[in-house]
């Protein structure tokens, strides 16, 4: 366990790109492992207790991502869908690779024109955008499937860059609760800890190896909560 945690804590103290190993690598099987042991214990030992008390102690709410999910399909959403949708959006691109930076800008676009039709807002144009951007992020996949390198500006704003994903991933779980309150912003700190973890997963050993240590918590998470509700 010494070592991996010794890597994970130089990485998130000097965040740099790199090739990850695979699962296929033995000492990428170590390291994905000591991470998951890791990231299971302060999830469910340390941030759960404390948030619990954090929660009855403010009043608030308890999130509600899954509420309205039929129980049939809520552990593969949980285990499956979300992880593997998740990791794509949030760290998918972390290599740099400029067709997984264009797919990212492409969902970033498509995500606004989304929003504004939600809200009919300019609705027909947004929906053209939509459509536009789809057909572009298609097209910049294929044109750019050849280039593998990394951007210069990438590795010089890869740090920058690692702890944007960090934040976004995390605060973006605060839709999952009714109303916005700054006493909500401790309760996104297991996702703040998940995003330091997969997103040092995800360079040191790959993405399939982050999107196994997502579903399994998880998948430990909502069997806890599950557990302590019976």
């Amino acid at each position: 366990m010494i070592t991996p945690l010794r890597e994970f804590a130089a990485y998130l103290a000097h965040p740099v790109p790199r090739q990850p190993a695979g699962l296929a690598d033995p000492a990428s099987r170590r390291v994905w492992s000591a991470m998951l042991v890791l990231h299971l214990g302060v999830l469910l030992l340390a941030l759960a207790p404390l948030l619990k008390l954090w929660q009855a102690a403010m009043g608030l709410p308890s999130p509600d991502a899954f509420g309205k999910v039929p129980p049939a399909l809520l552990l593969p959403l949980v285990t499956v869908i979300a992880p593997v949708g998740e990791e794509v959006a949030f760290r998918g691109w972390l290599t740099g690779r400029p067709r997984a930076i264009w797919l990212l800008l492409c969902g970033i676009i498509a995500a606004l024109l989304l929003t504004l039709v939600s809200n009919h807002v300019a609705e027909t144009a947004a929906s053209l955008g939509f459509v536009a951007t789809a057909v572009a992020a298609l097209g910049g996949w294929i044109a750019l499937r050849h280039r593998k390198g990394a951007p210069v500006w990438f590795f010089r704003a890869y740090p920058l860059l690692f702890w944007l994903s960090v934040g976004s991933f995390g605060l973006s779980h605060l839709v999952n609760y009714p109303a916005f309150s700054l006493a909500l912003l401790p309760m996104v700190l297991p996702q703040l800890w998940t995003g330091m973890v997969l997103g040092f997963v995800r360079m040191r050993v790959g993405l399939p190896g982050s999107m196994l240590v997502h579903g399994i918590a998880n998948g430990a998470a909502v069997g806890l909560v599950i557990l302590l509700s019976h």
